[in-house]
């Protein structure tokens, strides 16, 4: 009678544990069922009319540079500027020892005014036919000889206070004070370089040049309208005010097969400095119908460079490609896409050739921060 008390106690029990379990199985997910589709970003290719740039390596140079030497000999008793600071054209930069030279200016300047008397007096001698011109000429040629005199003692006192030949940024100080300068030749004291604006010096291969004159003079591609070029520091970023092309030699180096190539960029902070290596982006010219990519949606393999596109299934497939160069950051696509075509920009890694996936478009700024994928080996 006790066993039988308690199964009618525990069969309730069962029938309400095998109810719940029941009810849970109907909200959660089917064993076996798919994931969903993961989510991919994607751009629309459209063929439209690009800039084709090229990037080459190129090292920085002052606009201007002007070395500071001796014009006078002495002995140097002050430097009056701060090393690595700006000065303007004029400013005084090191004190020579001037005394010498203050006493030669106040001799010349006495004998001028000697001169000058004497002239004046024989003015009027010559006037009543007292002194001849003779005379006379001599008294002007005395003048004029002092008068040279004076002047050249003049600049040497100047010269003893030495003076910024242009404006600009200077650097250290190539003497101290005590030291002997002037004596038989003039003395490098320091130097300085205008930064704003500054040159980019770079070279292109002769072989390119010819390559791009024969597509120009066949058709297939345009002069570039515009001489605006941009500078890539060392670290991979581009630097934020645009420069210029300024000029292209007309003739190939014969020892390294390439012509040289000068650019302009403003510099008001002066964050580029001389001797910096960077590289420059500039325009070669334009073709019209092209497909472009970011460069972070081209892959390579053994087989070649490829892109992965959704197809009309939305599934993610492999497409070969070739790239007939650069624009800007983005690739040129020359062979293997048509205008209307997905190709995936983010999410390579998962999708996976087959798998279905969720296309969604490219957020461009959000795309611009992020580093692109070094391409597959």
């Amino acid at each position: 009678m006790k066993s039988g008390k308690y199964l009618l106690i525990a069969m309730p029990l069962a029938v309400l544990l095998a109810a719940c379990g029941a009810k849970d199985g109907a909200q959660g997910p089917a064993a076996g069922a798919a994931p969903p589709p993961v989510e991919v970003d994607v751009i629309t290719v459209a063929a439209d009319s690009v800039v084709l740039t090229q990037d080459l390596p190129g090292r920085l140079q002052a606009y201007r540079t002007a070395q500071v030497r001796a014009r006078v000999e002495g002995v140097v008793e002050k430097r009056l500027f701060v090393e690595g600071s700006d000065v303007k054209a004029g400013d005084k930069l090191f004190l020579i020892d001037a005394r010498s030279y203050t006493t030669a200016n106040e001799s010349a300047r006495a004998d001028v005014e000697v001169a000058q008397r004497n002239l004046d007096r024989y003015k009027p001698l010559l006037a009543a036919h007292v002194v001849s011109q003779q005379a006379y000429d001599l008294v002007e040629a005395k003048l004029k000889q002092t008068q040279a005199v004076f002047s050249k003692t003049q600049i040497d006192l100047e010269n003893a206070h030495v003076p910024a030949p242009i404006s600009g940024h200077i650097g250290r100080a190539q003497i101290t004070e005590g030291a002997l300068v002037g004596r038989g030749e003039a003395t490098l004291m320091a130097t300085i370089e205008q930064l704003d604006p500054i040159y980019a010096n770079f070279t292109q291969s002769g072989a390119d040049v010819l390559r791009l004159q024969q597509a120009i003079k066949s058709g297939r591609l345009k002069r570039a309208g515009s001489d605006k070029v941009e500078l890539m520091l060392e670290d991979g970023s581009v630097y934020a005010l645009p420069g210029r092309l300024l000029f292209s030699d007309l003739a190939v180096d014969p020892g390294t097969g390439s012509v040289s190539i000068r650019a302009q960029f403003p510099n008001p902070k002066h964050e580029l400095l001389p001797g910096m290596f960077a590289r420059i982006r500039f325009p070669e010219a334009s073709a019209d119908h092209s497909i472009k990519v970011p460069q972070r949606a081209v892959q390579g393999g053994p087989q070649g460079q490829f892109v992965t596109v959704v197809d009309a299934e939305s599934k993610a497939a492999v497409r070969p490609v070739k790239t007939g160069g650069m624009a800007g950051a983005d690739f040129v696509i020359s062979e293997g896409l048509k205008a209307g075509e997905q190709v995936i920009v983010n999410g390579l890694q998962k999708a996976r050739p087959g798998a279905v996936v969720k296309p969604v478009p490219w957020n461009l700024q959000a795309g611009a921060a992020a580093p692109a994928p070094a391409p597959a080996k």
